[in-house]
């Protein structure tokens, strides 16, 4: 990163926040420079690295050459380097730096977690884009240094690759990083939970401790969220579940046994100080009202917005924040991934439809290959893994984005991902000086997703596949079928919609459509898998079994609506509220999956180091 625009720390916070939005300016004013330098910086530091000298670039730091040598890639095509690296090769493959550990991406290859190499300076990276948020935030909505905020953040499960490399998700790793958990004071950090119950790896002694600590601090609390809107509405149904021992612990000052880990007690002890029968009152009687409409704004009156990413499938979940919230604005401050932190929101109390991202010239390097597609009934975009040579050529510079363009992100990163196809496709919404803003349209691919999983259609046909196998014995065939995310319980759980051809003779019993549940979740990927089995983010799988000649009618629905009647074919995932509404209209029987699919933390190959 040029050193001349890194924002300074050595002053007051109304001096800081000053130069933290000069650093903004000054970075969106000239791009491309910025872009340039940062691509010469990340070729010159990894000079030594065997995949740039593979594509014939010996030394050459200029953009030019570099686009001319090489290629545009995704995973698969880096799968043979990661893994050598994952197996224990300390050479300088993709980084001349060492590579600290590998961050686990939500999307998958092969049903596995993607492993993003990291290197130790990109904690500082994040750490930087992390410090935009807040001065951007005080802004819209000053005296935020003057309280707390209530965050329910997580880590989650992680593992040793063959060659004792961490694995584990990028907020993990920043979590138990030196740079959050040793953090000097700040006020913009100052949250309600005790680093002890962020770091706590039971998720349920986890989910009680920082509720339970938010409660007490009701009253400091001037921003809530978590980190996607899935897992902030997981908190507000587990204190609709949990308020009874909650109060509880506040009226005698005692922490419920079910928290056994020692230092989490320890930490919350110093939060539940004494008892405090009036706020035990005052949360049962709020707790205790027929509506939850408003909690939040009632149990923690001072809150000014709610902090979590609404964009992509998490807009499935407005509506319900919306309820909780009566009416906080819902703000998305970031965006980031396990292969980069890319920008910041400088508009964060737009409206959720209306979010865009400025991109920070100095986190990467980044290029954006144009999308052309028609909108469907599906929001997912199929998009080839290869890139002819003309594609190639279509890739455009930060610099050169057009207003309106629909794009897909390649990134090169300081930690040896080089022309990286990101597979989000983002919209160009304006810009902020010479930089662009974008919108976040959708990740390529992805049919169904409720939290941080991504289920594309080739694997949910791969799964319908293995599961009407159990049908086979009582003559029963599929005839057709789709699928949607249901959010409206909680955790959301994916619907899966059946039309069979059935032998009037013989009778299917419900267990046996339960295994066709457990088969799909059992063959649906790690990341799925995980939600289900370990952080409980994503409800049982249900199927749902409709009438015959329902496709044939949502086949006349989509014709009403413009579809060629040539061209029609059934969508594998619906998203279109009259198409689901018509769909479960014609329902006549519905079952669930009646336990958890497998999962154990790594990766199969590895034979599970841990």
């Amino acid at each position: 990163m040029p050193e001349e625009t890194s924002p300074t720390s050595n002053y007051t916070l109304s001096q800081k926040n000053k130069n933290t939005l000069q650093f903004i300016e000054d970075v969106t004013s000239n791009p491309d420079q910025i872009q340039q330098q940062v691509l010469s910086q990340i070729l010159s530091q990894n000079a030594a690295a065997e995949y740039l000298h593979r594509h014939r670039l010996s030394g050459q730091t200029d953009r030019h050459t570099f686009k001319k040598l090489v290629p545009v890639v995704t995973y698969d095509d880096l799968l043979p380097d990661i893994t050598r690296i994952a197996n224990g090769d300390h050479s300088p493959i993709l980084s001349s730096r060492p590579i600290s550990e590998f961050l686990t991406s939500s999307g998958t290859s092969g049903g596995e977690r993607k492993l993003m190499p990291t290197i130790e300076d990109e904690l500082e990276r994040r750490s930087l884009l992390y410090s935009l948020l807040m001065p951007v935030m005080n802004q819209f909505v000053p005296g935020l240094d003057k309280g707390k905020g209530m965050y329910f953040l997580f880590i989650k499960s992680e593992s040793k690759t063959p060659g004792g490399l961490p694995a584990r998700p990028v907020l993990t790793s920043y979590y138990k990083s030196s740079h959050f958990m040793q953090r000097p004071y700040d006020p913009y950090t100052n949250y309600t939970s005790p680093n002890e119950t962020i770091l706590c790896p039971d998720s349920y002694q986890s989910m009680y401790s920082q509720m339970l600590c938010g409660l007490c601090l009701n009253k400091e609390v001037l921003r809530v969220g978590a980190v996607f809107a899935s897992g902030f509405i997981r908190a507000i149904r587990f204190l609709e579940k949990n308020w009874v021992s909650l109060c509880h612990d506040i009226r005698t000052g005692s922490l419920n046994p079910v928290v056994t880990d020692g230092s989490v007690r320890e930490a919350v002890g110093r939060v539940l100080k004494k008892p405090d029968p009036k706020l035990a009152d005052f949360i049962e009687f709020e707790c205790s009202r027929k509506s939850w409409q408003g909690i939040i704004t009632r149990v923690w009156s001072n809150t000014k917005y709610i902090d979590v990413i609404v964009t992509g499938t998490m807009s499935q979940y407005i509506p319900t924040l919306e309820y909780y919230g009566n009416g906080l604005p819902l703000v998305c401050t970031m965006y980031a991934s396990s292969e980069c932190y890319f920008g910041v929101n400088l508009d964060p109390l737009c409206k959720p439809s209306d979010v865009s991202y400025t991109l920070i010239p100095t986190m990467a390097y980044f290029e954006f290959l144009p999308v052309h597609r028609n909108n469907g009934v599906t929001s997912s975009i199929s998009m080839p893994k290869s890139l002819n040579e003309k594609e190639r050529q279509e890739l455009v510079d930060l610099a050169d984005v057009k207003l309106g363009q629909e794009y897909e992100l390649v990134v090169t990163t300081y930690a040896g991902l080089y022309r990286y196809r990101v597979g989000d496709v983002l919209r160009v919404a304006g810009f902020k000086n010479k930089s662009p803003r974008f919108n976040f349209i959708c990740r390529k691919n992805v049919a169904l997703s409720i939290d941080s999983d991504k289920t594309d259609e080739v694997e949910l046909h791969k799964a319908v596949e293995n599961a009407i196998t159990h049908l086979t014995p009582f003559d029963a065939t599929l005839t057709e079928y789709t699928s949607y995310a249901d959010t409206t319980t909680i955790p959301g759980h994916y619907v899966i919609i059946w039309e069979l051809n059935l032998n009037e003779t013989t009778r299917i019993p419900p267990s046996v459509f339960e295994d066709c549940c457990l088969a799909i979740e059992e063959s649906l990927n790690t990341v799925y898998r995980q939600g289900r089995a370990s952080d409980k983010s994503i409800g049982p799988l249900e199927i749902k079994i409709v009438e015959n000649g329902t496709f044939d009618k949502l086949m006349d629905y989509a014709i009403s609506l413009g579809a060629s009647i040539n061209q029609y074919k059934t969508p594998r995932c619906v998203k279109f509220a009259p198409i689901i509404e018509l769909l479960n209209s014609r329902a006549v029987s519905s079952y669930l999956s009646p336990k958890c699919p497998r999962w154990v933390p790594g990766h199969k190959q590895w034979g599970n180091v841990n």
